[in-house]
């Protein structure tokens, strides 16, 4: 009787390795939600470099949350620079979707360098992205959150912009992995062309007018090296307690 209950335990085990030995992998960041993880793809591959653009209120925050939910889990270290939140008010927003992340923070698994912005004067001539990039070397996460980067590449030249995004291709070169988020004003659509073509992935967000409901859409318009056709766009919610919800856009017409 002992021999058969060690056989089933070990089986229990087994099956344990077997479902979780595939989220474990950190070859590919992935969302901490299966569906979402589905519709991009299978996750972005680690050591990309990822651009997330969207309008005010179109869920940029939301997502990098979701990410960094889905790489804690996974067992990356996690640098959050945030222009959006204080440590308190981005730990109790990523508590109140679900995403308890304190412990990960408790435990230097998370860091979060918020970046004051209010009542702060801008000078034309100080190179603020520079001064980003110097502090990214120094940083010890192995994926790199900044969320959001439009107020500072509102002050630089074109060259400066440029120069910032090939440094952290060049980080990811050398195996970080880095999201920017922006909103979308802040390039013509040269710039936007230039800087896709240098990143590794590219989340478009938007607001569209579906039916009289405003649904908030993710395209998934760029993911180099990822698993499964990407391209697709997303009709999707953020649910208190849940995060992100995937909802059909004929759904969203009714």
């Amino acid at each position: 009787m002992d021999k058969i209950e060690k056989k089933e335990d070990k089986d229990e085990d087994e099956e344990g390795i077997k479902i979780t030995s595939s989220f474990d992998k950190k070859n590919v960041i992935t969302f901490g939600n299966t569906e979402l993880d589905k519709k991009i793809g299978g996750g972005i591959p680690a050591g990309s470099l990822s651009l997330v653009d969207g309008p005010n209120a179109s869920g940029k925050s939301v997502l990098t949350q979701q990410i960094m939910w889905g790489a804690a889990q996974q067992g990356f270290t996690i640098a959050s620079y945030t222009t959006e939140n204080t440590i308190k008010s981005l730990l109790k927003q990523m508590d109140s979707l679900s995403f308890d992340i304190t412990d990960y923070f408790v435990f230097g698994k998370l860091k979060i360098y918020p970046i004051r912005i209010k009542g702060t004067e801008w000078a034309e001539d100080v190179p603020f992205l520079k001064y980003i990039v110097n502090d990214l070397k120094r940083k010890q996460g192995e994926i790199v959150v900044i969320d959001s980067l439009s107020i500072f590449v509102s002050h630089s030249s074109e060259t400066d912009i440029l120069d910032f995004f090939t440094a952290c291709k060049g980080l990811c070169d050398s195996g970080k992995s880095i999201l920017v988020t922006l909103h979308d004003y802040v390039f013509t659509e040269e710039m936007m062309t230039r800087l896709k073509s240098i990143c590794d992935a590219h989340i478009r967000l938007r607001i569209e007018e579906v039916g009289d409901r405003l649904v908030k859409t993710m395209e998934v318009a760029k993911i180099r090296g990822a698993k499964r056709t990407t391209g697709n766009i997303i009709g999707f919610e953020v649910e208190p307690g849940f995060g992100l919800r995937i909802i059909p856009i004929s759904r969203a017409k009714v």
